[in-house]
Protein backbone atom coordinates (compact mmCIF):
# COMPACT_ATOMS: atom_id res chain seq x y z
CA UNK A 1 0.00 0.00 0.00
CA UNK A 2 1.24 3.77 -0.72
CA UNK A 3 -0.54 6.88 -0.82
CA UNK A 4 -1.29 8.61 -3.95
CA UNK A 5 -1.57 12.27 -3.82
CA UNK A 6 -4.05 14.54 -6.14
CA UNK A 7 -4.77 17.82 -6.49
CA UNK A 8 -7.23 19.82 -9.77
CA UNK A 9 -5.96 21.86 -12.27
CA UNK A 10 -6.58 24.55 -10.08
CA UNK A 11 -3.51 24.35 -8.90
CA UNK A 12 -1.88 26.10 -11.91
CA UNK A 13 1.33 23.80 -11.79
CA UNK A 14 2.91 22.84 -15.25
CA UNK A 15 2.55 19.16 -16.96
CA UNK A 16 6.08 18.52 -15.63
CA UNK A 17 5.58 18.37 -12.13
CA UNK A 18 2.62 16.04 -12.40
CA UNK A 19 4.54 13.72 -14.78
CA UNK A 20 7.82 14.04 -12.47
CA UNK A 21 6.58 13.54 -9.12
CA UNK A 22 4.09 11.27 -9.67
CA UNK A 23 1.38 13.15 -8.57
CA UNK A 24 -2.39 13.04 -10.40
CA UNK A 25 -4.60 16.39 -11.22
CA UNK A 26 -8.41 16.12 -11.91
CA UNK A 27 -8.57 18.85 -14.83
CA UNK A 28 -11.39 21.64 -14.65
CA UNK A 29 -13.46 22.72 -17.34
CA UNK A 30 -13.59 25.82 -19.44
CA UNK A 31 -16.22 26.55 -22.26
CA UNK A 32 -15.21 28.88 -25.11
CA UNK A 33 -16.92 28.87 -28.29
CA UNK A 34 -19.45 26.62 -27.64
CA UNK A 35 -17.24 23.97 -27.05
CA UNK A 36 -15.98 22.10 -23.48
CA UNK A 37 -12.33 22.11 -22.95
CA UNK A 38 -10.03 20.28 -19.86
CA UNK A 39 -7.82 22.36 -18.52
CA UNK A 40 -3.92 21.25 -18.58
CA UNK A 41 -5.25 18.69 -21.37
CA UNK A 42 -6.86 19.89 -24.14
CA UNK A 43 -6.50 23.42 -23.96
CA UNK A 44 -3.47 25.88 -23.60
CA UNK A 45 -3.73 28.97 -21.64
CA UNK A 46 -2.65 31.05 -24.18
CA UNK A 47 -5.67 30.40 -26.54
CA UNK A 48 -7.83 31.62 -23.77
CA UNK A 49 -6.09 35.22 -23.03
CA UNK A 50 -6.51 35.26 -26.85
CA UNK A 51 -9.97 34.62 -26.47
CA UNK A 52 -10.36 37.16 -23.42
CA UNK A 53 -8.26 40.07 -25.19
CA UNK A 54 -10.55 39.43 -28.81
CA UNK A 55 -13.89 40.14 -25.86
CA UNK A 56 -15.12 36.46 -25.58
CA UNK A 57 -15.51 35.59 -21.94
CA UNK A 58 -14.91 31.78 -21.00
CA UNK A 59 -16.68 30.31 -18.91
CA UNK A 60 -15.55 27.64 -16.31
CA UNK A 61 -16.97 24.47 -14.24
CA UNK A 62 -15.58 22.08 -11.88
CA UNK A 63 -14.01 18.95 -12.31
CA UNK A 64 -16.23 16.53 -13.99
CA UNK A 65 -18.12 14.12 -10.86
CA UNK A 66 -17.73 11.08 -13.44
CA UNK A 67 -14.10 11.93 -14.31
CA UNK A 68 -13.23 12.28 -9.96
CA UNK A 69 -15.46 8.99 -9.38
CA UNK A 70 -13.66 7.17 -11.76
CA UNK A 71 -10.22 8.26 -10.24
CA UNK A 72 -10.52 7.61 -7.24
CA UNK A 73 -12.07 4.09 -7.36
CA UNK A 74 -9.34 3.17 -9.69
CA UNK A 75 -7.37 3.88 -6.25
CA UNK A 76 -9.78 1.99 -4.36
CA UNK A 77 -9.58 -0.94 -6.43
CA UNK A 78 -5.69 -0.91 -6.31
CA UNK A 79 -5.73 -0.81 -2.09
CA UNK A 80 -3.67 2.19 -1.95
CA UNK A 81 -5.02 5.24 0.32
CA UNK A 82 -4.91 8.74 -1.30
CA UNK A 83 -4.93 12.65 -0.37
CA UNK A 84 -6.79 15.11 -2.87
CA UNK A 85 -5.86 18.73 -2.74
CA UNK A 86 -8.99 20.82 -3.97
CA UNK A 87 -9.28 24.20 -4.93
CA UNK A 88 -10.98 26.40 -2.70
CA UNK A 89 -14.50 25.39 -1.70
CA UNK A 90 -14.99 29.47 -1.89
CA UNK A 91 -14.49 29.49 -5.40
CA UNK A 92 -16.00 26.45 -7.12
CA UNK A 93 -17.85 23.55 -6.09
CA UNK A 94 -15.33 20.82 -6.54
CA UNK A 95 -14.57 20.06 -2.98
CA UNK A 96 -18.07 19.10 -2.13
CA UNK A 97 -18.51 16.80 -4.93
CA UNK A 98 -15.32 15.21 -3.65
CA UNK A 99 -16.63 14.63 -0.54
CA UNK A 100 -19.80 13.68 -1.62
CA UNK A 101 -18.12 10.87 -4.11
CA UNK A 102 -16.31 9.95 -0.99
CA UNK A 103 -19.28 8.97 0.44
CA UNK A 104 -20.46 6.77 -1.95
CA UNK A 105 -17.70 5.27 -2.70
CA UNK A 106 -16.78 4.43 1.22
CA UNK A 107 -20.29 2.60 0.85
CA UNK A 108 -18.80 0.07 -1.82
CA UNK A 109 -15.15 0.43 -0.53
CA UNK A 110 -15.52 0.98 3.33
CA UNK A 111 -11.53 0.24 3.63
CA UNK A 112 -10.81 2.86 1.31
CA UNK A 113 -9.04 5.53 3.15
CA UNK A 114 -9.66 8.91 0.75
CA UNK A 115 -8.64 12.29 2.51
CA UNK A 116 -10.05 15.04 0.75
CA UNK A 117 -8.37 18.74 1.97
CA UNK A 118 -10.30 22.10 1.24
CA UNK A 119 -7.22 23.92 0.96
CA UNK A 120 -8.97 27.42 0.61
CA UNK A 121 -6.31 28.11 -1.84
CA UNK A 122 -6.11 28.49 -5.42
CA UNK A 123 -3.66 29.05 -8.34
CA UNK A 124 -0.01 28.56 -7.33
CA UNK A 125 -1.03 29.09 -3.80
CA UNK A 126 -2.56 25.45 -3.95
CA UNK A 127 0.40 24.32 -6.16
CA UNK A 128 2.92 25.18 -3.82
CA UNK A 129 1.31 23.53 -1.06
CA UNK A 130 0.76 20.46 -3.64
CA UNK A 131 4.69 21.01 -4.04
CA UNK A 132 5.49 20.51 -0.28
CA UNK A 133 3.13 17.34 0.06
CA UNK A 134 5.26 15.81 -2.85
CA UNK A 135 7.99 16.22 -1.09
CA UNK A 136 6.25 14.45 2.05
CA UNK A 137 5.63 11.84 -0.29
CA UNK A 138 9.18 10.97 0.33
CA UNK A 139 9.01 11.01 4.35
CA UNK A 140 7.25 7.57 4.50
CA UNK A 141 4.58 8.98 7.30
CA UNK A 142 1.29 7.71 7.57
CA UNK A 143 -1.68 9.22 5.92
CA UNK A 144 -3.09 10.88 9.23
CA UNK A 145 0.95 12.87 9.76
CA UNK A 146 1.07 13.36 6.14
CA UNK A 147 -3.39 15.15 5.76
CA UNK A 148 -2.22 17.14 8.79
CA UNK A 149 0.98 18.65 7.58
CA UNK A 150 -0.55 19.64 3.99
CA UNK A 151 -3.32 21.46 6.24
CA UNK A 152 -0.63 23.39 7.68
CA UNK A 153 1.10 24.21 4.54
CA UNK A 154 -2.52 24.73 3.15
CA UNK A 155 -3.48 27.25 6.30
CA UNK A 156 -0.26 29.39 6.43
CA UNK A 157 0.36 29.68 2.46
CA UNK A 158 -0.40 33.78 1.84
CA UNK A 159 -1.86 34.95 -2.16
CA UNK A 160 -0.88 38.31 -2.95
CA UNK A 161 -1.64 39.55 -6.63
CA UNK A 162 -2.80 42.00 -8.56
CA UNK A 163 -5.13 41.88 -11.53
CA UNK A 164 -5.39 44.08 -14.46
CA UNK A 165 -9.22 44.60 -14.56
CA UNK A 166 -11.14 43.54 -11.94
CA UNK A 167 -14.32 43.12 -14.00
CA UNK A 168 -12.98 39.55 -15.19
CA UNK A 169 -13.15 38.83 -11.69
CA UNK A 170 -17.17 40.50 -10.69
CA UNK A 171 -18.41 39.05 -13.81
CA UNK A 172 -17.56 35.40 -12.78
CA UNK A 173 -18.71 36.34 -8.83
CA UNK A 174 -15.39 35.74 -7.45
CA UNK A 175 -15.44 39.25 -6.23
CA UNK A 176 -18.39 41.79 -5.28
CA UNK A 177 -19.59 44.39 -8.41
CA UNK A 178 -18.74 46.75 -6.28
CA UNK A 179 -15.25 45.80 -5.48
CA UNK A 180 -14.80 45.73 -9.21
CA UNK A 181 -15.15 49.37 -9.63
CA UNK A 182 -11.46 51.00 -9.22
CA UNK A 183 -11.31 53.40 -11.57
CA UNK A 184 -9.19 52.01 -14.73
CA UNK A 185 -8.70 55.62 -16.35
CA UNK A 186 -6.72 57.27 -13.10
CA UNK A 187 -4.18 53.92 -13.71
CA UNK A 188 -5.43 52.56 -10.24
CA UNK A 189 -4.69 48.73 -9.57
CA UNK A 190 -6.09 46.29 -6.85
CA UNK A 191 -4.15 44.59 -4.63
CA UNK A 192 -5.78 41.79 -3.52
CA UNK A 193 -5.48 38.57 -0.80
CA UNK A 194 -7.08 34.73 0.14
CA UNK A 195 -9.33 34.91 2.82
CA UNK A 196 -10.49 32.05 4.32
CA UNK A 197 -10.29 31.14 0.33
CA UNK A 198 -12.06 33.76 -0.48
CA UNK A 199 -10.80 36.36 -3.03
CA UNK A 200 -10.66 39.92 -1.20
CA UNK A 201 -9.51 43.52 -2.61
CA UNK A 202 -7.41 44.88 0.47
CA UNK A 203 -5.86 48.18 -1.69
CA UNK A 204 -5.87 50.18 -4.30
CA UNK A 205 -2.62 51.54 -5.90
CA UNK A 206 -1.69 54.31 -8.24
CA UNK A 207 0.64 52.69 -10.91
CA UNK A 208 1.97 49.08 -11.57
CA UNK A 209 5.74 49.19 -10.40
CA UNK A 210 4.03 50.84 -7.10
CA UNK A 211 1.99 47.48 -7.00
CA UNK A 212 5.00 45.35 -7.46
CA UNK A 213 6.86 47.38 -4.44
CA UNK A 214 3.65 46.66 -2.36
CA UNK A 215 3.63 43.40 -2.71
CA UNK A 216 6.92 43.29 -1.40
CA UNK A 217 6.77 45.46 1.39
CA UNK A 218 3.35 42.64 2.57
CA UNK A 219 5.89 39.50 2.06
CA UNK A 220 8.11 41.29 4.07
CA UNK A 221 5.24 41.59 6.75
CA UNK A 222 3.39 38.24 6.51
CA UNK A 223 5.85 36.08 5.28
CA UNK A 224 9.11 34.03 7.63
CA UNK A 225 12.04 32.99 6.60
CA UNK A 226 11.61 33.69 2.98
CA UNK A 227 14.84 33.27 1.72
CA UNK A 228 14.61 29.73 2.47
CA UNK A 229 10.96 29.17 0.78
CA UNK A 230 10.36 27.98 -1.89
CA UNK A 231 7.84 31.03 -3.92
CA UNK A 232 4.84 30.82 -6.66
CA UNK A 233 4.52 33.32 -8.97
CA UNK A 234 2.09 32.90 -11.53
CA UNK A 235 1.34 34.58 -14.73
CA UNK A 236 -1.34 36.30 -16.77
CA UNK A 237 0.10 35.24 -20.06
CA UNK A 238 3.36 37.97 -18.41
CA UNK A 239 6.15 36.29 -18.22
CA UNK A 240 8.77 38.76 -18.64
CA UNK A 241 7.22 40.40 -15.66
CA UNK A 242 6.96 37.52 -13.47
CA UNK A 243 10.55 37.43 -13.94
CA UNK A 244 11.04 41.07 -12.97
CA UNK A 245 9.03 40.10 -9.87
CA UNK A 246 11.21 37.28 -9.30
CA UNK A 247 14.55 39.15 -9.26
CA UNK A 248 13.11 41.66 -6.80
CA UNK A 249 12.29 39.14 -4.55
CA UNK A 250 15.98 37.63 -4.78
CA UNK A 251 17.17 41.11 -4.19
CA UNK A 252 15.10 42.26 -1.50
CA UNK A 253 14.90 38.11 0.42
CA UNK A 254 17.79 36.36 -0.93
CA UNK A 255 15.13 33.49 -2.26
CA UNK A 256 16.59 30.91 -3.92
CA UNK A 257 13.77 28.50 -5.42
CA UNK A 258 10.74 29.40 -7.39
CA UNK A 259 7.85 27.57 -8.98
CA UNK A 260 6.82 30.38 -11.92
CA UNK A 261 4.07 29.04 -14.16
CA UNK A 262 1.30 30.67 -16.54
CA UNK A 263 -1.99 30.98 -14.71
CA UNK A 264 -4.00 27.87 -16.28
CA UNK A 265 -7.25 27.99 -18.61
CA UNK A 266 -9.46 27.91 -15.73
CA UNK A 267 -8.32 30.51 -13.67
CA UNK A 268 -7.13 32.63 -16.17
CA UNK A 269 -10.57 32.78 -17.63
CA UNK A 270 -11.68 34.77 -14.84
CA UNK A 271 -8.23 36.62 -13.85
CA UNK A 272 -7.75 37.45 -17.28
CA UNK A 273 -4.53 38.89 -18.95
CA UNK A 274 -1.96 40.58 -16.74
CA UNK A 275 -2.67 39.45 -13.78
CA UNK A 276 0.42 38.28 -11.54
CA UNK A 277 0.38 36.42 -8.01
CA UNK A 278 3.15 35.83 -5.55
CA UNK A 279 2.30 33.11 -2.51
CA UNK A 280 4.71 31.82 0.26
CA UNK A 281 4.07 30.73 3.68
CA UNK A 282 3.15 33.00 6.84
CA UNK A 283 4.56 30.43 9.11
CA UNK A 284 7.60 28.40 9.70
CA UNK A 285 5.98 24.32 9.14
CA UNK A 286 8.32 21.94 11.14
Amino acid sequence: MSIKLLTDSASDLPLSFFQENNVGFLPLRVSLDNQEFLDLQTIEPASVYEAIRKGKMPKTSQAAPTTMYEVFEDIAKSGDSCVYLAFSSELSGTYQTAMMIREELLEKYPDFQLEIIDTKCASLGQGVVTYYAAQLLQQNLSLIEMTEKIKQYALHMEHIFTVDDLDFLAQGGRVSKASAFVGGLLNIKPLLHVEDGKLIPIEKIRGRKKVFKRMLDVMEERGKNLSSQTIGISHGDDLETALQLKEMIQERFGTKHFIINIIGAAIGSHSGPGTIAVFFLNENIE
